[in-house]
């Protein structure tokens, strides 16, 4: 305990220096946290998804369409309770910079495989009997001042002109978990037209969704889907709904590696801060060690005192960042709710930056300690500080 407290005292002993380094180590681990949320908030939609939807998309890939012909099938393969339909609409509102996630769905059905989706009574009802009906999420009706009544047209990319839409509800999530800044029109509306200006770009969708009744059969249905269409013209690559999200995912997979690989960096620099400190200290002290070896030290009394005073400086470095990540992650995730719907610190990312700070903290005084307890007594006592 007594060399607990000597160690405690010793880093203190250049107050500036120690302050500019748990600073610096307390930013190092708010940078480390905050890239570690920003990459917890784009995988938040795969992992919120229920283990009970599969969806049905092209094996070749997913911008290739399915028949809807295949709604009917897929319906009678034994464990799917209910099928519904969606298709990427692809549209954008006033400008292109205004892009935002926006599908064409079955209105009968959609909904339903959605209770997280919470949507008034009325205002459903509104979207199954208006063709032009569409709904948004909160934070999308919030990024652009929409409100129930309003009057929105889209302008298409993938099926160009524009579209001129009824807002007839706005949705809330019922878990935290929950994307509110979706936009949805009716499918029928959107093949109508096709059928009138491109017939042959109508009657498909962009894939199936399924609700299944036990989670832990969805390996079989998947199959058995997938084997109806086999050979066909439009084979089917049937998943969970996790692993669908993932598949989008993968498609920023580059921006992800690149914020992992910056996270971890971050750690080294933490290291470099904390073991360029210990090194000063280590040296300056030289002359210090060799009285305390002279006096009846032990080489593990040095190594306590050396260790006591790198971890501690790390701790108080590596709490204080734990600190800030929360209020920076609030600020951050606020001013880029439309693009992270889902933005919220988690506990393991905590954790790990608890985990690194100690071991930072360890690791910068080895080279301190392999040095003082190597060097001799009268060399140790040569140095003049």
């Amino acid at each position: 305990m007594k060399i607990l407290k000597l160690a405690i005292k010793n880093a203190f002993r250049h107050k500036l220096r120690t302050g500019l380094t748990i600073l610096g180590l307390a930013v190092a681990v708010m940078a480390f946290g905050l890239l570690r949320t920003v990459i917890d908030a784009w995988y938040a939609g795969a992992e919120a998804a229920p283990p009970d939807r599969l969806i049905a998309r092209n094996a070749v890939n997913i911008i290739f369409p399915l028949p809807l012909s295949y709604r009917d099938q897929i319906a009678k393969v034994p464990g799917v309770e209910k099928v519904s339909y969606a298709h990427w609409f692809g549209a954008y509102y006033v400008d292109p910079k205004n892009f935002f996630a926006n599908f064409a769905v079955d209105h009968e059905t959609f909904f339903d495989l959605y209770p997280e989706v919470v949507l008034d009574s009325t205002e459903l009802a509104a979207f199954k009997s208006e063709k032009t009906a569409a709904v948004c999420g909160q934070i999308l009706a919030d990024r652009f001042g929409w409100k129930v009544g309003d009057r929105i047209r889209l302008i298409g990319t993938i099926y160009p002109g524009n579209w001129d839409l009824h807002l007839v509800g706005i949705y809330r999530g019922l878990k935290k978990s929950t994307d509110e800044s979706g936009f949805y029109l009716r499918w029928d509306m959107l093949d109508e037209n096709l059928k009138a200006t491109v017939p042959a770009r109508a009657g498909n969708v962009g894939w199936y969704i399924m609700k299944i009744s036990d989670p832990n059969d969805g390996v079989r249905i998947s199959k058995a889907v997938d084997e109806l269409f086999k050979n066909s013209l439009a084979e089917t690559l049937t998943e969970t709904e996790e692993a669908f999200n993932l598949s989008f995912i993968a498609m920023s997979s580059t921006i992800i590696t690149g914020l992992q690989l910056v996270s971890y960096l971050i750690i080294g620099i933490i290291l470099l801060v904390l073991a360029n400190t210990m090194a000063m200290t280590a040296r300056e002290r030289i002359s210090e060690y060799a009285v305390l070896k002279t006096l009846g030290f032990r080489p593990v009394h040095l190594v306590m005192l050396i260790a006591g005073e790198s971890v501690f400086i790390a701790i108080v470095g590596g709490v204080l960042g734990m600190l800030l990540i929360y209020p920076m992650a609030g600020g951050f995730g606020e001013a880029m709710k439309y693009f992270f719907p889902v933005f919220e610190v988690k506990p393991v990312t905590v954790v790990l930056a608890g985990i690194f700070s100690l071991t930072v903290g360890v690791l910068a005084s080895l080279f301190p300690i392999f040095r003082a307890t190597r060097v001799s007594i009268v060399d140790g006592l040569r140095v003049v500080g």
